[in-house]
C-alpha cells in the first residue's frame, strides 16, 4: 500500500516553503519536492527580499536568516543613452527594525535556510526531483509523479509552487502555455566588488543597502521593462527586466542587453572593477497577465509564481506575495482538513482571501497601471532622453534670460510629451484651487 501525505508541496520556493512550514508547524505529514540539488539552486530573483509576511511567520528572522544588507535607501535613474536624470529617498526609520522588511539576498543561500526551517518544523524535504504529472481519480487531484524511483505519491491536497511556466498548473487545465506579453526575461549578473570599495562608492556602511532601478533608453534599449543594481556584502546584483514580446519584436538578445546597461558611463563607474560571479536568466510573471482562471480544484491549490503572483510595475515585488500566497493556502488546508473536506468548494477559501488580500487588491490596480504603459512605449524610449535633454537645458550656465529658455521648454514638454504635459496641467488646477 502506498504511502499517502497529508500534502505534498512542489516547489521550495518561497511560496512553498512558506505553505510546507506552517502545514508541517500544525503537525501535518508534509514532503516537500525540490527539482534543485537543494533549495536556491534553480531559483532566480533580482535581489530584494520583501518580507513583512516572513517577519509574521519568524519574527526578526534576519537575526539568523542569511541575508545580505538591509535596504536603507532607494534610488532611481532615466537614462538616455549617455546622461541620467535620478532621484531618491531615504530615512532614519529604514535602518531600524524591521528595516521597511525589505533586505538583499542571495536565493541559493536563503532559500536553503528557509527549506531548513520547514524541515525543522517537520517537513520532509527531497530534492533533485522533478515532477511531471498530477495523479487525478474523476475530477480530483490525489498525488502527484514524479521522476525517481516509486515515484507515485498521494496526498489529500497539492500544493503547486513550481513556478512561472508551472506545469501542474497547465495539468490541471487551468492556462494554456505561457504567451510572450505574459511573462518577462529576467537576466541577472552578480558581480564580485571588495566590501571597502563597495561601501565607499555607494556611501553605504554597516548592514545598511542600496536599491536602485534605471529607466528608459540607457537602461533597456527602449524595451518595456527596466533594469537594476542593488547592493549586497562583497558583491552587487546587476540586471535587466524586459517583456519577452518586446524583446521578439525588437529582435534584440539578452546578453546584449546587459552588456548595453553596463556600458552606460554612470552604470559602468559603478561596476567598476568588478568581477562577474555569477549569470543567471529566469521568466517572470508579467503584470497580472499570467493571472489563472482559477487557483484551486478539488485537491489542488496554486501559489506564488506558478499563480502568477508578481506586481512588476513598480516594485517587482514577489517574494511577499509568493509567502502571503503560501501562507493562506495553508490555512486554506488547515480548516478543509478539519471538515474533511478537500473539494473545490471548501478549498476556494485559499482563493477568496487572496484576492481580498493586499496581494489580490495590489494585482488588480497596478494592473491597469501595466496595460498603460505597455500602450506608450515612448515611456521606455524617448521620454527618458527627453527629460535628460531638458534637465540639461534647464542646469545650464548660459548668458541668455532663463524665462525665455523655460517658455521654449515647456513648449517641447506640451508637443513631445502631451500626456506628462496633461498631468502637470492637472496637478497645477488641483494646487490652485
Amino acid at each position: 500500500m502506498e504511502e499517502k501525505f497529508d500534502a505534498i508541496v512542489v516547489g521550495a520556493g518561497p511560496a512553498g516553503t512558506t505553505a510546507a512550514y506552517l502545514l508541517a508547524k500544525a503537525g501535518l505529514n508534509i514532503i516537500l519536492l525540490e527539482r534543485g540539488d537543494y533549495p536556491g539552486t534553480k531559483n532566480v530573483f533580482g535581489g530584494v527580499l520583501y518580507s513583512s509576511v516572513l517577519n509574521r511567520l519568524i519574527p526578526n528572522f534576519w537575526e539568523e536568516a542569511p541575508v545580505e544588507r538591509h535596504v536603507s535607501a532607494r534610488q532611481w535613474y532615466l537614462l538616455s543613452p549617455t546622461d541620467a536624470l535620478s532621484f531618491g529617498f531615504q530615512s532614519q526609520e529604514f535602518d531600524s527594525p524591521p528595516f521597511n522588511n525589505s533586505f538583499t539576498v542571495l536565493r541559493s543561500q536563503f532559500d536553503r535556510w528557509y527549506a531548513a526551517k520547514a524541515e525543522e518544523a517537520g517537513a520532509f524535504l527531497i530534492t533533485s526531483t522533478v515532477v511531471d504529472d498530477l495523479l487525478i481519480e474523476g475530477e480530483r487531484v490525489v498525488g502527484v509523479r514524479a521522476r525517481r524511483d516509486e515515484g507515485e505519491l498521494y496526498a489529500d491536497v497539492v500544493i503547486a509552487a513550481d513556478g512561472v511556466n508551472s506545469l501542474l498548473a497547465q495539468k490541471a487545465g487551468f492556462r494554456e502555455e505561457l504567451k510572450p506579453e505574459a511573462v518577462a526575461l529576467g537576466i541577472k549578473e552578480v558581480i564580485a566588488l571588495p566590501t571597502a570599495v563597495l561601501e565607499e562608492r555607494f556611501h553605504i556602511s554597516g548592514d545598511r543597502g542600496l536599491a536602485m532601478e534605471f529607466f528608459g533608453e540607457g537602461a533597456t534599449k527602449g524595451l518595456e521593462g527596466s533594469a537594476f543594481l542593488y547592493t549586497n556584502k562583497d558583491s552587487l546584483s546587476l540586471g535587466v527586466t524586459v517583456v519577452l514580446k518586446s524583446l521578439f519584436e525588437k529582435k534584440e538578445k539578452s546578453v546584449e542587453l546587459v552588456e548595453h546597461f553596463k556600458s552606460h558611463p554612470v552604470v559602468k563607474e559603478l561596476i567598476k572593477g568588478g568581477e562577474l560571479r555569477e549569470y543567471q536568466a529566469h521568466l517572470i510573471p508579467y503584470g497580472n497577465r499570467t493571472l489563472l482562471t482559477g487557483l484551486c480544484r478539488d485537491g489542488l491549490l496554486v501559489v506564488g509564481d506558478a499563480a502568477g503572483l508578481v506586481n512588476p510595475t513598480l516594485y517587482y515585488e514577489g517574494t511577499n506575495m509568493a509567502m502571503a500566497s503560501g501562507a493562506m493556502a495553508a490555512e486554506a488546508i488547515l480548516a478543509a482538513r478539519e471538515e474533511g473536506d478537500f473539494s473545490q468548494r471548501s478549498l476556494s477559501r485559499y482563493q477568496q482571501r487572496l484576492e481580498q488580500s493586499f496581494v489580490g487588491q495590489d494585482l488588480t490596480q497596478y494592473r491597469g497601471l501595466g496595460r498603460l504603459m505597455e500602450e506608450r512605449p515612448q515611456l521606455y524610449t524617448s521620454y527618458a532622453t527627453l527629460l535628460c535633454r531638458l534637465a540639461a537645458e534647464f542646469l545650464a550656465v548660459r548668458e541668455e534670460p532663463r524665462g525665455m529658455r523655460e517658455r521654449a521648454m515647456a513648449g517641447r514638454v506640451q508637443k513631445e510629451m502631451p500626456d506628462l504635459w496633461e498631468a502637470w496641467q492637472t496637478v497645477r488646477r488641483w494646487y490652485e484651487t
